[in-house]
């Protein structure tokens, strides 16, 4: 695989510096261009940015200058592909003219998610729903297009739901999460709120929860979306975890299925196992499922498949549904930046980063020219 040149649009902030741990050393990819807003633009990376992560920051990196967040469509400099973790606000004005500039946009805000023609994407579940970008009105002219991965609690969510969906079908799902605080980005959560304590509202988890589910197990003709019919009612809550978020499942099936047959459908699923590339960051298994009473636990099994896996466990009968289990992912490795690399992996397996030329620097593109939010 040829090794291309990337971007990271937020590079200073919690899920930016993801990007940066999982990106340094990628056999694909190689960071060439980082930007931030204007307080950071200027200055060397490492003066711009306070570096949270266990890992050491690559020296490469901290002397790299950070841009201004401004696309510049003329310039060979900007690479082609661009992972972005700015805030919905602010994504979504600047993604569409990264996008215009004739750039990939892999996405892990939440700013289009929803949109008509912009794929939401978590690798093994809906990988086909990628060719909804051929219908983006920037991929038509110069190459560029947005794609976006889901809510941290819907990727975990859905990897263990997906296989129950193919085989049995999904007719309602309940949720209840407990969310860890490195979820609410630096420096989040104030300690004097969350120490020793549970906050029963996490602002519009809930409602992205239960549409970005909808949109992730649906279809698509390639150029607009339909929407599963399943009920998804969901609680979000924020608990003194650091990493990893829990959720308490229940489920009703549209064909009745046995525990076994259950157990069977999630170990079963590799659905990436028929690419031609290995993708670097997929897990050997995306669902692994224990017998254990007392599991899953943060502190435990957070890192199961290098934190891209979704550990299930404490599968029963339901006696509001069919079954209830628990899951856990890590919310900012698979729950965040570790997605959208996946997703990026799979658009170069596929072929999707075939670009035309750069647009001219005049090129004008609204953003209701690129999505139809």
């Amino acid at each position: 695989m040829e090794r291309r040149n990337v971007g990271i649009l937020g590079a200073t902030g919690t899920v930016g510096q993801r990007f940066i741990q999982l990106l340094a050393e990628h056999p694909w990819f190689n960071i060439t261009w980082l930007a931030a807003s204007d307080r950071s633009a200027g200055k060397r990376f490492e003066d711009a940015c306070s570096w949270k992560l266990e890992t050491p920051l690559p020296q490469r990196i901290a002397d790299m200058i950070v841009q201004p967040n401004v696309p510049d469509g003329s310039s060979t400099e900007l690479p082609r592909i661009i992972f972005s973790s700015v805030d919905s606000d602010i994504a979504r004005e600047l993604e569409p003219k990264f996008a215009a500039a004739g750039c990939a946009v892999v996405s892990n805000s939440s700013a289009f998610r929803m949109a008509a023609d912009v794929p939401l994407v978590v690798p093994e579940v809906n990988a086909g729903h990628l060719e909804a970008i051929e219908s983006q009105a920037t991929r038509q002219s110069f190459g560029g297009y947005v794609v976006t991965n889901p809510n941290c609690c819907a990727i975990g969510l859905v990897l263990p739901l997906k296989p129950l969906e193919d085989r049995f079908g999904i007719e309602k799902l309940f949720v209840s999460t407990m969310q860890a605080v490195s979820g609410a980005g630096y420096p989040g959560v104030p300690s004097l709120d969350i120490l020793g304590n549970v906050i029963p509202f996490i602002k519009n988890e809930e409602e992205k929860l239960q549409e970005e589910i909808g949109k992730l197990l649906g279809s698509t003709d390639g150029r607009s979306f339909r929407y599963s019919d399943a009920t998804v009612s969901a609680h979000c809550n924020r608990v003194p975890v650091l990493e990893g978020h829990t959720e308490c499942v229940s489920i009703k099936l549209r064909t009745p299925a046995t525990r076994e047959e259950i157990i069977a459908a999630w170990q079963s699923f590799q659905p990436l196992s028929g690419l031609s590339f290995k993708l670097p960051s997929a897990p050997a298994r995306s669902v692994e499922f224990l017998e254990a009473v007392d599991r899953p636990q943060p502190k435990l099994d957070l890192m199961r498949g290098n934190g891209m896996a979704t550990t299930v466990s404490r599968l029963r009968p339901c006696s509001l549904f069919d079954w209830k289990f628990t899951l856990l992912s890590h919310n900012t490795l698979r729950g965040a930046a570790g997605c959208a690399v996946l997703n990026a992996e799979l658009l170069a397996a596929l072929g999707k980063f075939n670009f035309k030329r750069f647009p001219p620097v005049n090129a004008n593109f609204a953003s209701q020219d690129l999505v139809n939010a």
